[in-house]
């Protein structure tokens, strides 16, 4: 009977989502697609790029967003020198958040700041190209800048717009060539904790402390629905290409993955403490971090995480009492298997995603003093930026009084970079 079925399949696939025939067709036609690969290796010939590409447009879509989801960067990218590591000072209280834009030529970034909410950087210089100032609570609509901390940033994937959430409850959207601002969108009822544009549209994903996940078109200034779900405050949000994102739930302990056209979500568990960091590696697999210091790898079709690493960065002595140190920010560089985790134990680590994203691998740590709060690489794979602050982002639990409050250029050199001779 259906009942039985029903029930057989839940006693032998506990751990398993069940696929909609839509999301089956692209999985199996992504997997295809990856099976082609490897078997012409990387570089096919024309004829057989094109046969490859023919099967499904769904295939196609799906190879656009990322079915080359794993590739081994961590093999080409060598440990950084600390003597090169670029520090940008311009910022007098903790930064909070940061992003590259699309083409990696310019750093935008926002920290507890009252005059100075929002910074332009160009990579390539280090110069500060523009400084957004902020103003006193209730003075939003005179003053150009945020009038409490920005929590929270995200940039559209063809650079135009970039949008900053703060605590105060609001989003504004700015042009990123001039710094002016667009847009305020109001609607949260507590603070914005997490933003992202959905990759290759306008469309914007917003997350807050009131705990529900808003939608909006930037392109057109509208606010489209929202999505309830999360018991405790969400703490941060990311998507790629799909129309779908993920959050982390705080301290209700979840991860989850909101399907935007059909409303509904996907619930994982796995850590034991607050979940404050999220970003999804490619369109099947993400990386979080908690306050319990550990890092998971997740498969969208398993509940709990593929990969677990405890006290990633280990444990410090508080007050007598022993504790890991929270993870306060994680990156992936998109559809690689180079991983980034940030905490206040002096260093940022780097991992490798081994054996289809089944283990976690560290590969080494760069010396970096005080809260990591917030971690992205470029595009291109070749630097890593952080967000430095003496205080962490979401609070003043301690203060490292030696940390200078910074962002951080961390140069990853690739062996494949270098002239032929070595030179």
């Amino acid at each position: 009977s259906p009942s039985v079925g029903r029930r057989r399949r839940q006693e032998t696939a506990e751990e398993e989502v069940e696929e909609t025939p839509q999301e089956k067709k692209l999985r199996l036609a992504k997997q295809y697609l990856e099976e082609l690969r490897q078997y012409g290796q990387s570089r096919p010939t024309p004829g057989a790029g094109a046969r490859a590409g023919r099967p499904r447009a769904q295939g196609l879509a799906f190879m656009h967003c990322g079915s080359s989801a794993h590739i081994p960067l961590s093999l080409q990218v060598q440990p950084p020198d600390p003597s090169s590591i670029r520090v940008l000072r311009g910022h007098q209280l903790p930064v909070t958040c940061l992003v590259i834009s699309p083409d990696d030529r310019f750093i935008f970034s926002a920290s507890k700041d009252g005059s100075l909410i929002k910074c332009k950087w160009e990579v390539e210089s280090g110069k500060r190209l523009c400084v957004v100032p902020g103003g006193k609570k209730g003075t939003e609509e005179r003053h150009m800048g945020h009038t409490s901390h920005v929590l929270c940033m995200a940039i559209s994937s063809d650079g135009k717009y970039l949008a900053t959430g703060d605590r105060n409850k609001l989003i504004m959207i700015w042009d990123t060539a001039t710094c002016k601002r667009l847009h305020i969108f109001t609607g949260h009822r507590d603070a914005v904790s997490g933003l992202s544009f959905r990759k290759g549209t306008h469309q914007l994903y917003s997350a807050s402390h009131d705990r529900c996940v808003k939608v909006w078109n930037v392109a057109e200034n509208a606010y489209m629905e929202t999505l309830f779900g999360h018991q405790d405050v969400i703490t941060g949000l990311d998507s790629l290409s799909r129309e779908c994102c993920v959050t982390s739930g705080g301290r209700d302990g979840t991860v989850r993955l909101w399907k935007i056209p059909e409303e509904s979500q996907l619930v994982f568990c796995g850590h034991q403490g607050s979940i404050d960091c999220i970003q999804l590696i490619n369109e099947e697999h993400m990386v979080s971090g908690a306050d319990d210091g550990s890092v998971a790898l997740w498969g969208l079709t398993k509940k709990k995480p593929l990969a677990l690493a405890r006290q990633a960065h280990g444990m410090q002595d508080t007050q007598g009492l022993e504790q890991p140190y929270w993870i306060s920010a994680v990156a992936a560089l998109r559809n690689s298997d180079l991983l980034a985790t940030g905490s206040h134990s002096a260093s940022v680590k780097l991992w490798k995603s081994g054996e289809g994203f089944r283990k976690l691998e560290p590969l080494w740590d760069i010396p970096l003093v005080g809260f990591v709060n917030s971690l992205k690489f470029s595009s291109a794979g070749d630097f890593l930026v952080a967000g430095i602050g003496q205080e962490h982002r979401l609070g003043r639990w301690w203060r490292i009084k030696e940390a200078k409050n910074s962002i951080c250029i961390i140069p990853l050199k690739q062996p494949s970079a270098e002239a032929p001779n070595g030179s």
